[in-house]
């Protein structure tokens, strides 16, 4: 795999990774944890177990192998997510992909806390919905949204957002009675990132 900027990486698919157990609590924990005070999720909360939750991270931050997700989107920029594993600089960066263009915008990246412009939830949603056609990708709905939630940086989402990251969380394995508490941590904590500014606007805004 190829992706500009990262010729020294070995980047490889990480698109089969998905359907494994483990994935989605080491990924959005990772991301979206770290808040104070209230109860500490956990990987049941995702359906998965502490001893899938371990093995699944040894593979994500592999040195030899940096899983790469493509989230491309018709009709405007897509998304992909790669997993940065520089020994002595691990990270994970969010690649904003122009539609029919081969460059690349780093719009966010992770070293232990989110740093860069975010998109807005009506971007989320737009590129969630909206699967380029092609098969080396995400093409699933839920999982693109999940995906890319963690670039949600939008002081102001809908009503029916929570409604809409539970029914993505059942949809992906996590247990139907806990989905819904769950996505209200997801977005509690997303929402209210420091990074916030009254001036902020997305990257797709055209500003």
């Amino acid at each position: 795999m190829l992706i500009e900027g990262y010729d020294d990486g070995p980047l490889a698919a990480g698109e089969p990774l998905l359907a494994r157990p483990g994935f989605w609590s080491n990924y959005l924990l990772e991301i979206c944890a770290g808040g104070t005070g209230g109860e500490r999720p956990v990987p049941e909360w995702f359906g998965d177990d502490g001893a899938d939750t371990e093995a699944m991270s040894e593979t994500l931050i592999d040195p030899e192998w940096w899983p790469a997700f493509r989230v491309p989107a018709s009709g405007g920029p897509g998304v992909v997510v790669v997993y940065r594993n520089l020994v002595g600089d691990y990270g994970i960066d969010f690649l904003l992909v122009p539609e029919g263009q081969s460059g690349v915008l780093r719009t966010v990246g992770w070293e232990g806390e989110l740093s860069g412009t975010g998109l807005t939830w009506q971007d989320l949603v737009g590129i969630a919905d909206n699967p380029a056609p092609t098969a080396d990708a995400v093409n699933d709905s839920d999982a693109r949204l999940l995906l890319i939630l963690p670039l949600l940086s939008d002081p102001d989402i809908p009503e029916g957002a929570t409604a809409r990251v539970s029914a993505a969380l059942t949809a992906v394995g996590a247990p139907q009675d806990t989905a819904c508490s769950t996505a209200e941590y997801l977005l509690g904590r997303l929402t209210s990132r420091p990074w916030h500014d009254p001036t902020w606007e997305s990257p797709l805004s055209g500003s």
